[in-house]
């Protein structure tokens, strides 16, 4: 529940119009995990193996402060609470979830523009957010990325330097409780640390293979 009373599945609005379908076979695949666990650096690996319009990886907005060497509409569409709450009351993210103080939500018009053009629709999102997108779009494909171990994710936590120690705290803590919730997923992918290569060249299978078993597939969004 945020800071206003309200949970995040009651404020997300209604959409300007009604469901819309991807083209035949396009596919929306969620990657999810810990705070930690890698997932900026897979997508990154990811475009390096595959360029528009295979893939299309949507950029998400958020209310969270710039890092820094972070690009707004690279990293994240960082919006000010106002702005964001005004797309979130008018139906145009397709999620909305809090995560450590922050709003974070993905772009409706954006997920459904590529998957009406054939790509695959890559978007990267918190555990919290990604049974929204689920329960919101039936056919998303749900991949869990995982550590080789809960020490080495906190140690990754460490090494970033980018929170305080109170924060730092909080996100060890949650990202233990979200591990247990991998099985919600229709995918959990190792991420080994150093082999990330190895981790986008597995999710490329993934999609690979769901693309191949289901050809008749309209993802609806």
């Amino acid at each position: 529940m945020s800071e206003d009373g309200v949970k995040p599945h009651e404020r997300r609005g209604t959409a300007s119009s009604g469901p819309v379908d991807g083209a035949l076979g396009a596919l929306l695949v969620i990657i999810s995990g810990p705070s930690g666990v890698g997932k900026d650096t897979i997508i990154e690996a990811l475009r390096q193996r595959h360029r528009e319009p295979d893939y299309h990886y949507v950029v998400t907005c958020t209310t969270r402060p710039r890092r820094p060497g972070e690009i707004d509409g690279v990293d994240y569409h960082f919006l000010d609470p106002a702005k964001f709450r005004k797309l979130l009351d008018a139906g145009e993210l397709l999620e909305a979830n809090e995560v450590h103080g922050n709003w974070y939500g993905a772009p409706r018009d954006e997920v459904r523009r590529y998957l009406a053009r054939g790509s695959d629709v890559i978007l990267k999102i918190d555990v919290q957010g990604a049974q929204a997108v689920k329960e919101a779009v039936a056919d998303a494909i749900l991949l869990f990325v995982v550590p080789p171990s809960l020490e080495e994710l906190f140690q990754r936590l460490r090494s970033r330097a980018t929170e305080t120690a109170d924060q730092l705290e909080l996100r060890q803590r949650n990202a233990a409780i979200e591990l247990a919730r991998q099985h919600d997923y229709d995918y959990v992918v190792l991420n080994e640390t150093g082999l990330v290569d190895r981790t986008a060249e597995r999710i490329d299978e993934i999609i690979a293979t769901e693309r191949r078993n289901r050809a008749d597939r309209r993802v609806r969004v």
